[in-house]
């Protein structure tokens, strides 16, 4: 553009950029109330015709993510930025669907800076090597400059969010999105994995098309996300544009036939099988003309929304008729299904303009799809079990299967302990750093504290799920450590405490002033059988209160017998529920209609594992009156006389070098945050066995910190070298401590085969790494 038409440009819009330059330090509006747009119709302009048009009729945009449904359409849209400081300041724009085909932007300065994204061209070409619709902007110091934004797509719809995030923001932005991503990615595919082999031990075509199902809804959440097109077609192109369209056909057909053979439709409801025909040949159709020629792919788009809700009705139709028939349906199979519709509809209602646009209507699918996979994952599991039911007669075959079903089982719940506890071991650290800084507010506080108690909750699910697995098997066993009760009961009463306060309950915890010092157990069961215990008392008590009482008291050969009981004025049980309130999953058996929540195995795994104390536990209850819990648990005194507080400052008396070997960078922050503030005490954090390996020739270390599950060299792997002794005796002695998101037994027992020193689970505890770490290398700690 010449320099007479930009002199001409900024008199000509002077007076617009006094009144709506948006400035992101000091303006109390958002951006987009500052943005206005204008459709281009079938028009490719440059932006100088734009800058140089008058006859362009901009409209104000009308939401923080405006809506301009299916078009092919061009759109430009305007905004100014203003940065009234002294110096440059760097910002990053998110704005687009991650599949909008042309998303250009255009800085308007001493010259026009060109910002290229979309999905149509070379990932390398983008302005920032994102997945999604991103644009790094350097905002020169004290100036105001006006940007143009060019969109356009083949006919799917066009968002326009204007998210604009300093460098610190956008990181942590990221970082959480990953972690809501790598959990609903990771829930897909074990589900579809652990069902596809399913089928090859069942031969059930129910399997298979379910499978497939989980599968292309994975393959159409990563089109829409964009990492089809970051990693599979860098490029763009044609198969990449289609990507969506292919993925979401295949999904709409795939849960047809899985339906269709899971409900058994032709022998059920013979009739309805030309509804389903017509649908398909609809898909067919639909498939077809995504090749045909520009306008029939634009007109593919609508018609697949609409075909999947033509679907999603004739399947709610076929369950409505099922059971006015009265033919039996799982009701997890009925749950699935609606927690499907609603997120689907969601979706396909917001892609056709009829819902506004928000995070959860943007995100419903992926809602929809990972709980409507949780529960027909558990339907799946009640088929199975009915199977097995139908093939009495060929027991030895039945057998040989449920080993098989057993070992997958045993597969995918140390891939969902993994899973699950590394993004819960990563919220947890980043919320315990931020609780132990001072400069935060009491709401910002209250705020983390609420994280807090949450993930602690769900982790107590998690190894409630985990635990049950090994009750199932006889495989649950105590660990002996020592541990100060007393910290850890006030660290559960406070968030038990604040749990009953938000619900508007008084809580009450009265502790014997002769509880010992330190003890020796297994500190993580003693906190969960109290946990599970306070866990029922606050979710069933309505009004009222909730009170822990313990006293102490001493037994021979050391022996200290803590003695609680846990009352609470909730609803309490009648005899019959109280003689199976110890039973797993007794929730779903009881008349509440899951209006409490939780997965009914908290009071089982408790019973459990106060046996295994050598303790017990008693109930009594009354409806409507409320329940007394008591608990008995024997634990040995353990003489200190230096007894330490682990938040107090704590010092290693002689120089520790620690290598931390860890592939999540959320977790590599947290290891970090846990050893960053120890006296005589350097790390070096690298990303996988190999890098171990290396950085162990290369320095001399302490103590290694060694994830287990890992790219290119695990954990397993690189400690099998270690021990090897191929890189030399004093290398091959070096104390091991693996860190894991795996909790079951089998892999506590691999490691220590292998040769490691000890085993420790996410999300790391401080005061248990550092006892882990004095005892592994035999040293001293002191408080200072």
């Amino acid at each position: 553009m010449n320099k007479p038409l930009l002199i001409i440009y900024f008199l000509a819009t002077s007076l617009f950029a006094q009144k709506t330059s948006f400035d992101p330090e000091t303006s109390e509006k958002e951006l987009f109330e500052y943005a206005e747009y204008v459709e281009a119709y079938d028009k490719v302009l440059s932006i100088d015709e734009v800058l140089a048009s008058d006859t362009l009729n901009y409209k104000k945009l009308e939401s923080a993510n405006h809506d301009l449904g299916f078009t092919s359409e061009n759109y430009w849209v305007r905004f100014k930025l203003e940065n009234s400081s002294n110096h440059d300041k760097l910002y990053f724009l998110q704005t687009a669907r991650a599949i909008t085909d042309v998303a250009n932007l255009y800085q308007i300065g001493d010259k026009i800076l060109e910002h290229k994204s979309g999905d149509q061209i070379n990932f390398s070409d983008r302005d920032v090597s994102h997945r999604e619709t991103v644009f790094k902007i350097i905002l020169p110091a004290n100036t105001v400059q006006q940007f143009y934004m060019e969109l356009s797509s083949d006919g799917e719809t066009i968002n326009i969010p204007l998210n604009l995030y300093d460098g610190v923001s956008f990181f942590l932005s990221n970082y959480r999105q990953q972690l809501f991503l790598g959990l609903f990615y990771g829930v897909l595919f074990l589900a579809g994995l652990v069902y596809l082999f399913f089928y090859g031990s069942l031969k059930r075509k129910s399997f298979l098309y379910y499978s497939f199902y989980v599968f292309s809804i994975a393959l159409m959440q990563a089109a829409l996300d964009g990492f089809i097109y970051q990693y599979v077609f860098p490029s763009g192109g044609y198969i990449n544009s289609r990507m969506v369209l292919i993925a979401a056909l295949l999904s709409n057909f795939f849960l047809l036939k899985y339906c269709e053979y899971f409900l058994n439709i032709k022998v059920n409801l013979k009739g309805f099988m030309k509804a389903y025909n017509v649908v398909y040949g609809i898909i067919v159709v639909s498939f077809v003309m995504l090749f045909i020629s520009p306008k029939t792919f634009e007109l593919s788009y609508p018609l697949s929304n609409l075909n999947g809700l033509i679907s999603l009705l004739l399947i709610l139709t076929t369950v409505f008729t099922m059971r006015f028939k009265k033919i039996k349906i799982d009701r997890y199979f009925s749950l699935g299904i609606l927690f499907l519709v609603v997120g689907l509809l969601g979706f396909v209602m917001n892609n056709l303009g009829l819902l506004p646009s928000n995070f959860y209507t943007l995100n419903s699918s992926k809602f929809g799809s990972g709980l409507e996979v949780v529960f027909l994952s558990l339907s799946m599991t009640n088929l199975i079990k009915r199977l097995r039911q139908d093939n009495e007669k060929a027991q030895k075959l039945a057998l040989k299967r449920s080993e098989e079903i057993s070992e997958l089982k045993t597969y995918f719940m140390s891939n969902m302990s993994h899973e699950l506890r590394t993004p819960i071991n990563a919220i947890m650290g980043i919320v315990e750093a931020e609780l132990g800084n001072g400069d935060n507010s009491i709401e910002d506080r209250k705020k983390y504290q609420t994280i807090r108690n949450a993930s602690i909750s769900l982790l107590s699910n998690v190894n409630d799920v985990l635990d049950f697995e090994k009750i199932e098997k006889n495989e649950l066993q105590l660990r002996n450590e020592d541990f100060n009760p007393s910290l850890i009961l006030n660290q559960i009463s406070e968030n038990w405490k604040l749990e009953a306060q938000n619900k508007g309950l008084a809580y009450n915890f009265e502790m014997d002033t002769d509880i010992p010092a330190k003890v020796s157990g297994d500190a993580d069961r003693f906190v969960q059988i109290i946990n599970n215990v306070l866990s029922n008392a606050v979710k069933f008590t309505n009004s009222g209160q909730v009170v822990m009482k313990l006293k102490c008291i001493d037994r021979p050969d050391n022996v200290s017998e803590f003695s609680f009981q846990i009352s609470d004025t909730g609803v309490g049980m009648n005899e019959e529920d109280k003689d199976d309130v110890f039973n797993s999953f007794n929730q779903m058996r009881l008349n509440h209609k899951r209006q409490f929540g939780g997965i009914g195995l908290g009071l089982t795994i408790a019973k459990h594992l106060v046996t295994l104390f050598g303790g017990k536990i008693n109930i009594e209850s009354k409806v409507d009156d409320g329940t007394d819990v008591f608990i008995e648990i024997p634990l040995t005194q353990v003489a200190d006389n230096k007894t330490r507080d682990i938040e107090n400052h704590v010092v290693f008396e002689k120089q520790m070098h620690i290598l931390v070997v860890e592939d999540n960078k959320l977790n590599q922050m947290v290891m970090r945050q846990l050893l960053k503030g120890l006296d005589n005490v350097s790390f070096t954090v690298v990303k996988n066995g190999v890098e171990a390996i290396d950085a162990l020739k290369k320095e001399v270390y302490n103590v290694v910190l060694m994830d287990l599950q890992m790219p290119i060299m695990d954990g397993y792997e690189a400690t099998k070298l270690i021990r090897s002794g191929e890189l030399g005796q004093a290398i091959g002695k070096i104390p091991i401590i693996a860190v894991t998101a795996d909790a079951m037994q089998e892999t506590r027992q691999r490691v220590m085969d292998l040769g490691m020193n000890d085993y420790m689970t996410k999300p790391v505890k401080k005061e248990t790494l550092l006892n882990k770490i004095k005892r592994c290398c035999d040293i001293e700690l002191s408080v200072a």
